[in-house]
């Protein structure tokens, strides 16, 4: 079946993707400075602490606030678009749980292969849940050989950030981290949108909330979140906490001069 409708994915040029990957980029930043946060701690509920907000970085800026963004981006020729609220705040919760779920795993001493793996889940879980809530007013198909693609490069990037999490230290490493990162959930999502195909139309009217007042509040309260965590980094540790996490720097530094 060919498609009838024409998808346009940079609706308003590049202001759209641009913004989604710095968005990610943000995000991972803040989850790899979490993580690293987070194994140097010696208590379990500071762990847990940290371990939690890298989850709401990685999953709800990183990921979902990046998803959505580009989103807004996304339009379809012929027919308008709408979205379901709770499909749509539920594909938050995904993305929060499941990278949080292997995020905990690797921080608590699994390995990070099988966080990865779980965290990917929650990556693709998340992407198509959202796409899931988007009513177009037709019928829609994707594209299995890039289905596959975009859960391959999810499994892939969340075992990348999970590793980087594990072994990066510095800035300028965790920034670099965090660049290629951004690059890598930018590529699963616009894959996994490259695969929808828009065919025939389906009668009757478009059920849902606006996309711009969807998600333009939701992006935003997500993105308010994301710099209370950011102030929170920049000025919570102490000096305990700072001499800890150079303790854990200089052994990672040990290790990975004698053992990689």
């Amino acid at each position: 079946m060919s498609p009838d409708f024409e998808v346009h994915h940079f609706t308003y040029g590049p202001l759209t993707p641009v913004l989604a990957y710095g968005l990610s980029v943000l995000g991972s930043l803040l989850g790899l400075h979490f993580t690293t946060r987070a194994l140097a701690a010696t208590e379990h509920k500071e762990r847990i602490w940290w371990l939690t907000g890298g989850s709401v970085a990685l999953g709800g800026t990183a990921i979902w606030v990046m998803h959505f963004v580009g989103m807004l981006g996304f339009s379809v020729s012929g027919t308008s678009l709408a979205y379901e609220v709770p499909l749509t705040l539920f594909s938050a919760v995904l993305a929060v749980v499941f990278v949080g779920a292997g995020l905990f795993l690797v921080g608590f001493g699994m390995p990070v292969p099988l966080g990865g793996l779980l965290a990917g889940t929650g990556v693709v879980a998340m992407h198509y849940t959202g796409m899931a809530a988007m009513n177009v007013g037709a019928e829609t198909s994707y594209d299995p050989v890039l289905v596959v693609a975009s859960v391959v490069i999810a499994v892939v990037a969340a075992t990348a950030s999970l590793f980087f999490g594990t072994r990066v230290r510095g800035w300028l490493s965790t920034l670099g981290a965090a660049l290629v990162m951004g690059v890598a959930v930018s590529g699963m999502h616009y894959t996994g949108m490259f695969a929808l195909n828009v065919h025939s139309a389906v009668p009757g009217p478009v059920e849902g909330a606006d996309p711009v007042h969807l998600l333009v509040p939701l992006t935003g309260v997500v993105s308010v979140v994301t710099a209370v965590l950011c102030a929170f980094v920049g000025g919570s540790a102490s000096p305990k906490e700072r001499r800890k996490e150079a303790e854990f720097v200089a052994g990672l530094e040990r290790e990975l001069g004698t053992g990689y």
